[in-house]
Order: structure tokens, then sequence, then C-alpha cells
């Protein structure tokens, strides 16, 4: 399980819905579960994704080992564009603030 922060005012492009579409048109599929939103993408089965208020949110992943190069590096662009969209932050912005804390 894997805490981001979300970027001063990008709260307001993933409230309400937008989280839940936002992983529609990534992924192709989502459904809730409580207060959890659960895709499958090419390796991620599943992708689990929870708002923790309006700074983190939380995402939980299991990758499946057992897929080609070709699946797991489409899927590992895949998520990290839907990181990029739900945080507003890059993957180098995030992996700064990973090793801060």
């Amino acid at each position: 399980m894997n805490t981001y922060g979300i970027k001063r005012g990008h709260y307001a492009n993933i409230e309400g819905d937008q989280l839940k579409a936002l992983m529609k048109d990534i992924f192709g599929n989502v459904k809730k579960d409580g207060d959890k939103l659960v895709s499958t993408y090419g390796a991620l089965d599943p992708l689990v994704v929870c708002l923790d208020g309006k700074k983190t949110i939380t995402v939980e992943t299991t990758m499946n080992p057992k897929v080609d190069n070709d699946v797991a590096s489409e899927t590992i662009a895949k998520y990290n564009d839907f990181l990029l969209r739900a945080t507003g932050f890059t993957s180098k912005e995030r992996k700064k603030k990973a090793n801060k804390a």
C-alpha cells in the first residue's frame, strides 16, 4: 500500500466522481467497493484506490509477475499516467517526495 500526496489545488480535478471517471478512462473499468475504487488492467490485479481527504491518496496494487514484458511495460506506463493525473505530480516529483519522507 502506497500513500501519495496530492498537489496543492489539484484535488478539484479528482473530487466527487471525477476520480472514478479518471480510472475508467485510463484502465477501462472501475467499480466502487465502499469508499474504495477498484480496477484491473494488464499486470495490475487489482488496483485499489482510496482518497484520504484532500491531501493524500492511497493506492494498493498487486502485480501479476507472470505477464510478458510488453504487458508489464504498458501496465507501468498506464499506472504512472494514472498517478500523474490523480496526484498532479510526475514520477520524478513523487520519488523526490518519497525520498524526503
